[in-house]
């Protein structure tokens, strides 16, 4: 017998940061996407964004990888988005994904910060709170990737 505990944050935006993702929208979009975990073995522990992308708190099962999940998130919740909210027309995830993995113990920081994304976007833009992220967990990367 095997026994994992995979936890991941990821995080995506909307193509060209849109900001097509409303507030009063945002909660199904999640929901949908928990869904979709669900069918993959896995769980929404957390949720959180803004109009121009999304953050998710998830556990993964050990036979999934994480680029195989993200790619099934993005590609079925696009179709779920653009037939459920018209004002979405064209809907699209941007190319790419951030991930990080959460040990057990820092999960309840990962899910306050999740919670509190609205307060956190008021003043630090999608970029700059990326790039953090990564500096933070020491992740190289290309500017020019994130603009």
């Amino acid at each position: 017998m095997s026994y994992t505990s995979l936890l991941y944050h990821v995080v995506f935006a909307t193509k060209d940061r849109r900001p097509v993702l409303l507030p009063e929208n945002l909660p199904r979009v999640q929901e949908y996407i928990g869904g979709i975990l669900r069918n993959l073995d896995g769980k929404l522990l957390a949720a959180g964004g803004a109009a121009d992308h999304a953050h998710l708190a998830a556990s993964l099962h050990p036979s999934q990888a994480v680029a195989d999940v993200v790619r099934t998130l993005k590609c079925n919740s696009t179709t779920w988005i653009r037939d459920t909210f018209q004002r979405a027309g064209g809907f699209a995830w941007q190319d790419g994904y951030a991930a990080f993995t959460v040990s057990k113990s820092a999960l309840p920081q990962v899910e306050t910060y999740l919670a509190g994304q609205a307060a956190h976007h008021a003043k630090r833009g999608f970029v700059d709170e990326l790039k953090a992220l990564l500096r933070k967990h020491e992740i190289e990367f290309d500017e020019s990737h994130l603009l």
